[in-house]
């Protein structure tokens, strides 16, 4: 497989991925394959307050099989102590780098995490490279080891930075559906989303059909709406990209579309709308119109998912006050943070603290915050 052909097939699975999690281990295989590596971890989260890291999904594979474990494992004992890390999370976008020019020569010869666990997974001479994600979020692709001895050509690192738009635009789409609690959800699903604002489009752009959230946000008209079935943005400039993004999204003459994101300013308020295109399926030469080509997602950064107390209380078996206090964690605030929103004296907050690790079998506040993100993803229920 030639490498156009390999990128186009990449390109393909990663489009199905956002929607179907089942395509990703296909897609990293092939994505490995192309760039002649033992395998690689994505890994998309954020840096809380506090000093911790909460993750909200980190993808490890090697030529298609799941090393979560590794991960898992690399998270526990080194990833605490790694030095190249800090300098992962200064690099500017899309740079990728050699891991150890990112340590010096001193911590290569003492360093646990390079000298034992970098040789455990095959990353002693592995990538890395920081991609921008969506606001107060990051995204680390870890790539391993070449293959063989021909080590980092030039053919391969071409296909990797030929590669990163296109994880860039898996992730953004995925965390949309991670905010929105569709994780999981088709295509056909997706509409009934209460989080996500979902718009279905013809071949031809037209709208066929608009879900509930996405029709209050076009009747608003405030950053969006419809105009006689195409999907127009209030500000000329953002209306450009988003007639842009439609264009390539839905090319003409059979040709493969293409994601992308943008945000749209809104009229009444400063927060703006995050927008992401999506294709569906290659039709080839089908121009009808009446068939759906293509989604919209119209993610609204104000209007946030509460954590359910009373779900977390009683999933996880809190009292009300830890329960208010891990769901406060998981919101991203930190101990003194939370001891002001709740009345409580700092030390009563530790103690309330002290008292989940207990009950949850755990030591640490990411692990708070990942069992309440777990229970936060569930579908909302229905009236």
């Amino acid at each position: 497989m030639t490498q156009p052909d390999a990128l186009e097939r990449i390109v393909a699975l990663l489009g199905e991925a956002m929607l179907d999690d089942t395509r990703w281990p296909e897609a990293s295989a092939l994505i490995n394959e192309a760039c002649g590596t033992k395998g690689s971890t994505l890994t998309f989260g954020r840096d809380l307050e506090d000093g911790n890291v909460q993750i909200f999904f980190a993808k490890s594979f090697a030529r298609g099989e799941d090393r979560s474990d590794h991960a898992r494992e690399d998270f526990r004992l080194y990833h605490p102590t790694d030095e190249h890390l800090p300098c992962v999370r200064q690099l500017p976008d899309g740079k990728v780098v050699l891991v150890v020019d990112l340590i010096s020569e001193q911590e290569l010869r003492t360093s646990l995490a390079y000298n034992e666990g970098y040789r455990r997974y095959d990353k002693q001479n592995s990538l890395s490279v920081r991609l921008e994600g969506p606001p107060g979020t990051r995204v680390v692709w870890s790539i391993m080891d070449p293959v063989d001895a021909d080590g980092w050509t030039s053919a391969r690192t071409r296909m990797i930075a030929r590669v990163l738009p296109h994880l860039r635009q898996y992730v953004r789409v995925r965390s949309a559906l991670e905010e929105a609690a569709a994780i999981g959800a088709s295509a056909i699903g997706l509409p009934d989303n209460r989080r996500l604002g979902v718009i279905q489009l013809d071949q031809r752009g037209q709208i066929i059909a608009v879900n509930d959230r996405g029709q209050e946000v076009l009747r608003s008209n405030d950053g969006l709406s419809d105009k006689g079935g195409q999907l127009r943005a209030a500000w000329s400039e953002d209306d450009s990209t988003l007639q842009d993004l439609l264009a390539r999204a839905l090319p003409s003459h059979g040709q493969r579309g293409a994601s992308g994101s943008m945000t749209v300013r809104q009229r009444t308020r400063s927060a703006r709308l995050g927008l992401h295109v999506k294709p569906l399926a290659h039709r080839g030469m089908d121009d009808r119109s009446g068939c759906v080509a293509a989604l919209v997602l119209i993610v609204d950064p104000t209007k946030r998912a509460p954590v359910n107390p009373n779900l977390v209380e009683e999933a996880l078996g809190l009292t009300p006050a830890e329960a208010k206090i891990a769901v406060q964690l998981a919101e991203g605030r930190t101990l003194r943070q939370v001891a002001a929103a709740t009345s409580r004296g700092y030390s009563t907050v530790q103690t309330h603290l002290r008292h989940i690790f207990t009950k949850l079998g755990c030591s640490r506040q990411f692990d708070v915050v990942q069992a309440v993100q777990a229970l936060s993803s569930l579908p909302e229920p229905r009236d």
